[in-house]
């Protein structure tokens, strides 16, 4: 069980460090990937290959800002539930970048968080599903959120 991130370039790791950080309260491991699907669209293809030929249960989480063909290359060809997770640092980047994130045509389901704190509990969530350990902290998790309002 794992989160794999797929990032676009090594500028994008501190982004992926934040999400990285709210998986480890989930005992989540992760592992990080740079493959462009501009720049190595062939290393992209060996990528999906990989992944999908591991069998244990993961999420992939895209960290892409700009153009972002990482996300949908990625939902389109992997058996794993897709989080797209952008690093907009600004307002600018959000309003220009953010269609590239968002509009993906049909069969390729990507879901996209702003938020690296929500990506992370959203990936926590889908493993859940087949883990009991993680499917609890993610209840105890919301029980404390609750109880401080």
């Amino acid at each position: 069980m794992k989160v794999t991130f797929l990032l676009g370039s090594t500028s994008d790791q501190g982004f992926a460090d934040k999400i990285a950080d709210v998986l480890k309260e989930f005992d989540i491991p992760s592992e990080t990937v740079v493959a462009s699907a501009h720049k190595v669209p062939e290393m992209v293809v060996e990528v999906m290959d990989k992944l999908n030929a591991d069998p244990q249960p993961q999420v992939v989480i895209t960290v892409v800002g700009m153009s972002n063909g990482l996300a949908g290359v990625a939902a389109a060809s992997l058996v794993h539930p897709v989080i797209n997770c952008p690093p907009y640092e600004n307002l600018e980047e959000y309003m220009v970048d953010i269609h590239s994130n968002i509009r993906y045509p049909s069969e390729v389901p990507s879901m996209t968080v702003l938020s690296p704190k929500n990506a992370a509990i959203a990936a926590a969530k889908i493993l859940g599903e087949c883990d009991e350990s993680i499917k609890q902290k993610v209840s105890e998790r919301i029980k404390a959120v609750k109880a401080k309002y």
